[in-house]
C-alpha cells in the first residue's frame, strides 16, 4: 500500500487534546511516558492529575495554547477532576461520568478551534454503561453524536494496510441484516473523500470485500455480493474512482494484494481488525471518518492486566497521535 503524501507545514496548529480514557487502564501513563520522550505533535492531556503515575511532571493549563509554555519533558494538563482516585486495573463506576465529560471537553475545544484534533485514550464502554448509563457502543458512536449526528465510518490503519468495516460493534449474527446497499455506499463515499482530504492520497484504490466465503462463489454460498455489493461497486464505473470488488476475504491481505488498493472495505468487524492487528499489532490507528474534525485513537484496549506497572507499549498511541498531526496539516 503506498503511503500518503507527506504534508507540507503551512504555519502553526493548534495543538492536539488527548483524552485521559479510563483512569484505571493505560491511558494516563501513556501520555506520562510521552510526554518524557521524543513527542510527535505537541498537544496537552485532558484529565485528574492523581491519576498519572507517580512522579510524573506535570504543569496545569487553562487553555490549549498554553500548552506551548510548558517545558520540554513535562506533561501539560487541563485539569478535569474525576469522583475518584484510580486504582490501576480496577474500573471505578464513580469515574465512569468523568470518562465522558473528557470527551466532551476534546470535542468543545476542537470544535471552537482552540485544539486542532482529538486522540482519545481506550475506554470500557461497559465501565461507563455501569457506571453513568454511557448508551452507545463506543467512542464512534458518542463522537458522532456529539458532532451533531452526521454520518461517520471507521478505519483502522497503519503502514502497510488501512480497512474500514461497514458493520461494527454487533454481533455477528445480525451483520447480514445490518449491511444494507444505503450503508455500503455510505462507507465507500465517506472514505474515498476522507482518503483525498486527509490522507492526502489523489486517486484512492478501493478494494471491497464480501461477506461470505470465496466472496459468495457465485451465489453457492450466499447471495448478498449479487444481489447488492457486485452491482454497488460496478455502479461507481461511470465516476472518476478506482473501486474494484467483491473479493474473497481470504485472499485480500497478502503482500501482493495489499499493494493494489489503498483501503480496504470490509463488511464487518473481525473481518477488517484481525488482519490489520495480526500484521501490526503495536502501530495501528483507529481514525473516525465523516467527522468535521480529526479524531484518532490507539487500536488497542484498557489493558487493564498491565495498567500502573509502567510497561505499556506507547506505540500506537505516539502512532495515533502523529496521524492526528498529519491530517490536521493537510485540512489546513
Amino acid at each position: 500500500m503506498p503511503k500518503s503524501v507527506t504534508p507540507e507545514m503551512s504555519g502553526p496548529r493548534a495543538p492536539l487534546v488527548v483524552t485521559c480514557g479510563d483512569p484505571a487502564g493505560i491511558g494516563p501513563e501513556l501520555a506520562a511516558t510521552i510526554a518524557r520522550s521524543d513527542t510527535p505533535a505537541p498537544f496537552v492531556w485532558i484529565g485528574d492529575p492523581r491519576h498519572l503515575p507517580p512522579g510524573t511532571a506535570w504543569q496545569a493549563v487553562s487553555t490549549p495554547a498554553q500548552g506551548a509554555s510548558v517545558p520540554s519533558g513535562t506533561l501539560a494538563v487541563l485539569e478535569q477532576r474525576f469522583a475518584a482516585r484510580a486504582i490501576p486495573g480496577k474500573p471505578t463506576p464513580e469515574n465512569a461520568a468523568g470518562t465522558i465529560a473528557a470527551i466532551e471537553t476534546a470535542v468543545r475545544l476542537v470544535q471552537s478551534g482552540e485544539a486542532g484534533a482529538i486522540v482519545t485514550a481506550p475506554i470500557n464502554k461497559k465501565a461507563l454503561k455501569d457506571g453513568a448509563g454511557f448508551a452507545f457502543p463506543g467512542h464512534t458512536e458518542f463522537l458522532a453524536h456529539l458532532a451533531g449526528g452526521c454520518e461517520v465510518v471507521m478505519m483502522l490503519a497503519c503502514d502497510a494496510l488501512r480497512v474500514v468495516p461497514v458493520t461494527i460493534h454487533i454481533p455477528l449474527s445480525e451483520v447480514p441484516k445490518a449491511l444494507t446497499p444505503d450503508l455500503l455506499r455510505m462507507t465507500i463515499e465517506i472514505t474515498h473523500a476522507a482518503l483525498i482530504r486527509d490522507f492526502g492520497i489523489a486517486d484512492p484504490r478501493i478494494a471491497v470485500a464480501g461477506l461470505n466465503p470465496h466472496a459468495g462463489e457465485g451465489g453457492a454460498m450466499g447471495t448478498e455480493e449479487n444481489d447488492f455489493i457486485r452491482p454497488i461497486v460496478r455502479g461507481y464505473n461511470d465516476r472518476p474512482m478506482a473501486i474494484f470488488g467483491p473479493l474473497p476475504a481470504d485472499t485480500m491481505f497478502h503482500p501482493a494484494a495489499r499493494a493494489r488498493y489503498d483501503v480496504a472495505i470490509c463488511m464487518y468487524h473481525d473481518q477488517a481488525l484481525i488482519p490489520i492487528k495480526t500484521i501490526d499489532f503495536a502501530n495501528g490507528v483507529n481514525v473516525t471518518l465523516g467527522l468535521p474534525f480529526v479524531r484518532t485513537s490507539p487500536d488497542h484496549g484498557t489493558a487493564y492486566d498491565i495498567a500502573g506497572r509502567g510497561i505499556a507499549d506507547p506505540s500506537s498511541m505516539r502512532a495515533a497521535m502523529a496521524m492526528a498531526w498529519d491530517m490536521v496539516q493537510r485540512r489546513g
